[in-house]
């Protein structure tokens, strides 16, 4: 990719300016074209070197004007405000890269990059007590999305489902109770909502019931209908897939328990004290020290979770795995990840993406939700009202570490303030100008390309160009070709959020383009056939980077007046 040569040749100069500092840059895309195509910020080598930041920026452009192969790539270089140094892209580089970016949707870019990995990634772990809500949802989307992309750059994912069905959970047994007196005619305790009470009428259920009297057992068989339930409509409603679903309650029905306590012992890492066993938690960077066995002798999730781990990276031998977690889950980190330390186990490969709240919004106001009460909006009461798509890309704009406010009424709005459908009806309408141009199938994209440089109205002189039918096009090229940059960043921090943002950006960029440069009615053959090979590539870059998220691309849609219909 383009950005890795910018960034080798500077890191080359660096090393040869001053080869005592140790340093790596990355040039970033620049936000505004005035400055450029990529930039690179000499401040921060300031106090390494010693020296003016616009000094090392112009001994660093010095030296890339001796490169031959950077020079092939850049028109020009400038240095801007403290120390900026700033690049333009070559007519030929912007060809390049587009053209193979026509592979494959990109992904031949990045299938031959950095090691691939098996990869375990657990996320949304609704308890088996009630509906998905719209915590587990935003965890959900997240790690389907962030699934998907990994496998999409190489890697082999297993997506994983953590079910806390443990009978010794005081959420399963406060379930059994209110089962056990639901269908005794009595009022329950908690988890009074309608997933549970329509449970509670089917006649086979009220039979089975009648036979038990330990809520243990009474809630273990409901979370199982719960559970499966549950399966089904994240399955086949929220479209949230699963690989494997570990059942919390085999751990401690099978000798896994006495395994995990005996590798501590003899770790040296567990100890006795009130009649409780106790791991040392402290030494680890925790708190404190944590109960792995209580006084009463049963076990408390935390083994279950060591195990788990153990599981994922030793049994079944992925490279790494990543956890979905609400934040709630922060103070449980140090301690699991203390005991596999105990264990020998390298946690560097351990990964933890902890997930804010979400917020009900509604004319300018919160919707409060109380679950227990069954006072809340479930996933699927919210998929019914404003659609999977829009919830989807909704809950996958905010990074997971923001508290997010979901807007029930920009959700429902089927316009342009609306940027799913903004995104969808970009690739609604580049489909549309692909059936009246009659381009169904592939084009020699390499011979088509170079003739929107070649047009002498449309083409500024080299070395750069600015005024390219008002930079529309050459906006355009720029902003499809960051999109195996997008992948590898998600790839490098899982900050799947990047995507919703690339395919707002990259519908905009597009709209503005086909609103300002004609594409059926171009001023002449050879331009009309560039500019539908510019619309094909961006059909096949947006179709790809929705699909990625879990989100559909329709090939027709009639949201909007569209102003400029005449154009195209």
């Amino acid at each position: 990719m383009i950005r890795d040569v910018l960034s080798g040749e500077i890191n080359k100069a660096i090393k040869i300016l001053y080869p005592n500092i140790v340093y790596q840059v990355t040039v970033v895309r620049t936000s505004n074209s005035e400055f450029g195509d990529y930039s690179f910020a000499a401040m921060d080598l300031t106090s390494r070197v010693g020296q003016n930041p616009r000094q090392i920026a112009e001994e660093i452009r010095k030296k890339l004007m001796d490169s031959g192969n950077f020079n092939k790539y850049v028109a020009k270089t400038e240095i801007a405000g403290p120390g900026f140094l700033n690049f333009w892209l070559s007519d030929e580089s912007l060809i390049k890269e587009l053209v193979d970016l026509t592979k494959n949707s990109g992904r031949s870019f990045l299938l031959n990059r950095g090691k691939k990995e098996k990869i375990s990634l657990d996320y949304l772990d609704a308890n088996p007590t009630g509906p998905v809500h719209l915590g587990h949802a935003r965890s959900g989307f997240y790690g389907d999305a962030l699934s998907n992309i990994l496998e999409f750059y190489g890697h082999k994912i297993s997506r994983e489902f953590y079910v806390n069905n443990a009978k010794s959970s005081k959420q399963i047994q406060s379930l059994g109770k209110t089962a056990l007196s639901v269908v005794e005619g009595g009022q329950g305790e908690e988890y009074k909502h309608e997933q549970l009470l329509e449970i509670l009428k089917k006649p086979e259920v009220q039979k089975k019931l009648k036979k038990m009297e330990d809520p243990k057992e009474a809630g273990f068989y409901i979370a199982g209908l719960i559970q499966k339930e549950n399966e089904s409509f994240l399955k086949k409603i929220a479209k949230i897939k699963f690989d494997i679903f570990f059942a919390e309650e085999k751990v401690y029905s099978s000798s896994k328990v006495k395994e995990i306590i005996e590798k501590l012992k003899k770790a040296s890492v567990a100890y006795e004290k009130d009649g409780a066993l106790w791991f040392k938690s402290a030494q680890y960077g925790d708190t404190e020290d944590r109960v792995l066995i209580r006084s009463t002798g049963e076990p408390t999730y935390f083994v279950p979770d060591i195990y788990y781990h153990l599981d994922r990276l030793i049994k079944r031998k992925n490279d790494k795995i990543i956890n979905i977690f609400g934040a709630d889950h922060y103070g449980a980190i140090a301690r699991v990840k203390g005991a596999l330390a105990a264990l020998g186990i390298d946690t560097e490969k351990i990964v933890y993406l902890l997930v804010q709240m979400v917020r009900l919004i509604k004319g300018g106001e919160e919707l409060k939700m109380q679950k227990r009460k069954g006072v809340f909006v479930t996933l699927e009461e919210l998929i019914k009202d404003v659609g999977l798509d829009v919830v989807r890309f909704f809950f996958l704009m905010r990074s997971l570490d923001t508290h997010m406010d979901f807007d029930l009424d920009l959700a429902k709005e089927r316009s342009k303030k609306n940027p799913v459908y903004y995104a969808q009806y970009a690739h609604a309408r580049a489909c549309s100008i692909l059936r009246k141009g009659s381009i169904r199938h592939q084009v020699n994209f390499e011979f088509l390309i170079p003739k929107i440089f070649a047009s002498r109205k449309f083409c500024a002189p080299t070395p750069r160009i600015q005024n390219l039918s008002g930079g529309f096009e050459r906006n355009l090229i720029l902003k499809l070709i960051q999109f195996p940059e997008i992948i590898e960043d998600i790839v490098e921090d899982y900050q799947v959020h990047r995507l919703t943002t690339y395919v707002y950006e990259l519908a905009k960029i597009f709209t503005y383009f086909y609103e300002n440069a004609p594409v059926l009615k171009a001023e002449t053959k050879e331009l009309k056939k560039s500019r539908l090979a510019l619309v094909m590539i961006t059909k096949k870059i947006l179709n790809q980077a929705l699909n990625l998220m879990g989100i559909s691309a329709p090939e027709k849609m009639s949201i909007f007046d569209i102003k400029c219909r005449k154009l195209t």
